[in-house]
């Protein structure tokens, strides 16, 4: 079973440039890196050499005693059993286990263009960190984000998926696919983006697998934290990572030190946070001070909330069993809807280049989340049931006039007066159903 990545497009579009750089693919660990690069490499390229710097230490004297692409790339082709050229995709897994390697990338694109070249690693975002001799300007990045509901929708429920694409205005869905649309999703919740815990339920129909290979997901994500540097700093990310699920239950979301540790204060957790997010493991939005453009300028730094990479590894943390399933609405209400709120920033980051923020107006309303999108700032409200009763989007509406409003929501497709409404399960076609408004 492979699942089909909409990023796909991208590595097309990079492979027939006519000036391309090597190529860095962000992500954390178990999103679907290595799968993808290899399928690119199989299916779009005469060979494939794939160098594990991981699996295979060893190759690192090669980039430690040299940094020309020619020789390289001889000794490589040796390695590989046959010659390596412009019709193959040279790929570097693991690359942050070799820094020498991550350097050499500077080399190939000076000297080498025509070759191929595509790297990623688990822990690339640190590496890129902390390494000061890298090759800036001489490589192009693209992220790849755990399984999207419409990618595992694809695999699962290839019928329902065919339906969302031939979508082409803003109307209700009927019942006879809203309602299968949305028992996939609530699948799909417990299942998270993680494609090998995806594969395990579509393949088995089994959630006692699912929670298992959640939970050992989790436990191999918590020994990379003893791969920091500063060993005092390993406790404080645990720390850390651990009151996710107690600062997503609470209602107003705010990251707050107090969860992490008594006394926690935040000069002594900034590194711990910082190691979680170059790693891809969470995601902080930031407080907007103001919906102006560009949102970025705006950020108030003290102020964010932290969110999980992933909402099954979020439930995995939140010790809850996936016999929810079961329990009509409560997967969709539990911990005050943290599970959605958390999915739909899962879904808006590859949508919107300027990340989300999100905006409060002292203790009268809180917008859960803002995005930049054609140079105008839209304000975003998820409901975690169809009571969508809420007087937030209303200060918001009062205070700033945007032409348009998003709620998230169990209710069906809609616009009225401004007010979009997108049921959960659409929420990847954000940006494309902005695009029927005209």
């Amino acid at each position: 079973m492979r699942f089909q990545r909409t990023i796909e497009s991208q590595l097309l579009a990079w492979k027939n440039k006519p000036q391309r750089k090597p190529l860095l693919l962000h992500g954390a660990r178990q999103v679907g890196k290595t799968a993808l690069m290899k399928w690119f490499g199989q299916t779009h390229f005469a060979d494939l050499a794939y160098f594990n710097f991981d699996e295979q230490p060893a190759l690192a004297q090669l980039f430690e005693q040299s940094k020309s692409p020619v020789q390289l790339i001889g000794q490589l082709a040796l390695l590989h059993g046959r010659a390596i050229g412009p019709q193959t995709l040279l790929v570097f897994d693991e690359i942050q286990a070799c820094l020498p390697a991550l350097g050499s990338l500077k080399y190939f694109e000076e000297n080498m263009p025509q070759q191929p070249l595509v790297a990623a690693g688990s822990l690339l975002g640190v590496s890129l960190a902390k390494d000061h001799t890298f090759p800036v300007g001489k490589t192009e990045f693209l992220n790849l984000y755990p399984l999207s509901f419409d990618e595992f929708l694809q695999q699962a429920q290839p019928l329902l998926h065919q339906y969302l694409q031939q979508l082409q205005r803003i109307e209700r869905l009927p019942e006879v696919f809203f309602n299968p649309l949305k028992a996939a999703f609530k699948t799909y919740l417990l299942c998270g983006g993680l494609p090998a815990v995806a594969t395990a339920y579509l393949q088995n129909n089994d959630l006692a697998e699912v929670d298992r290979l959640l939970a050992d997901l989790v436990r191999a994500y918590e020994f990379d934290f003893a791969k920091h540097p500063v060993s005092s700093d390993v406790a404080k990310i645990r720390y850390v990572w651990d009151s996710l699920p107690a600062q997503l239950a609470r209602e107003n979301k705010k990251f707050v030190y107090q969860l992490v540790k008594t006394g926690a204060r935040a000069r002594e957790y900034e590194d711990a946070l910082l190691w979680l997010q170059k790693a891809g493991l969470v995601y902080r939005i930031h407080q907007s001070e103001t919906p102006k453009l560009p949102l970025s300028a705006y950020d108030q730094l003290q102020a964010f909330k932290l969110y999980a990479f992933d909402v099954g590894v979020l439930r995995s943390l939140s010790k809850l069993e996936a016999s929810t399933l079961t329990e009509g609405n409560r997967f969709f209400t539990e911990f005050k809807g943290a599970f959605l709120e958390n999915y739909i920033l899962q879904s808006l980051l590859p949508q919107f280049e300027n990340g989300p923020r999100y905006w409060t107006s002292g203790n009268l309303a809180e917008v859960d989340f803002l995005v930049q999108h054609q140079n105008r700032i839209l304000p975003i409200e998820v409901k975690a049931e169809d009571n969508v009763k809420g007087k937030s989007l209303q200060v918001y509406q009062q205070k700033f006039q945007p032409d348009v409003r998003i709620r998230f929501s169990m209710r069906n497709l809609q616009l009225h007066d401004g007010l979009l409404n997108i049921p959960h399960f659409l929420a990847d076609h954000t940006t494309r159903l902005l695009g029927m408004l005209g």
